[in-house]
């Protein structure tokens, strides 16, 4: 088999497919929740702390580096990410839940009663109750 026909195989399976579909909806998906902290979330966030832009803190560690840049520490713009990552593992958690909730099979039928008993067990049992009696 060449290599070229192993590929295409490989490559057209539905799997190979939906993973891709998946990684290109997701990076979407990454953008939207990214604008949504960065342009929604964090200016109130940062008005409600007195004006504070979160993406502009940082840390000065050494005015010049070796090659004459300053080594900063943007601690902001990590608080940042983990808002992102925050809003992102919620929604995804929803959406799971939410197909979670379609899968799950209908609640069981009341079971059927019992059916009744037969002639031979209704005689044993009026045996057994005279029996009984005396």
């Amino acid at each position: 088999m060449g290599l070229g026909r192993e590929f295409k195989e490989f490559a057209m399976k539905g799997n190979v497919i939906d993973l891709a579909v998946g990684v290109v909806i997701g990076a979407a998906f990454g953008k939207i929740v990214s604008s949504l902290v960065a342009d929604v979330i964090m200016p109130p966030l940062g008005l409600a702390t007195g004006g504070i832009d979160f993406k502009e803190k940082a840390v000065t560690l050494l005015a010049a580096g070796a090659d004459g840049k300053p080594v900063i520490l943007k601690y902001g713009m990590f608080l940042q990410t983990i808002f992102e990552f925050l809003i992102i593992a919620l929604a995804l958690f929803l959406v799971i839940k939410g197909i979670n909730a379609l899968k799950r099979p209908p609640p069981p039928s009341p079971s059927a009663p019992p059916p009744p008993p037969t002639k031979e067990e209704q005689l044993l049992t009026e045996i057994r109750d005279l029996l009984a009696k005396k």
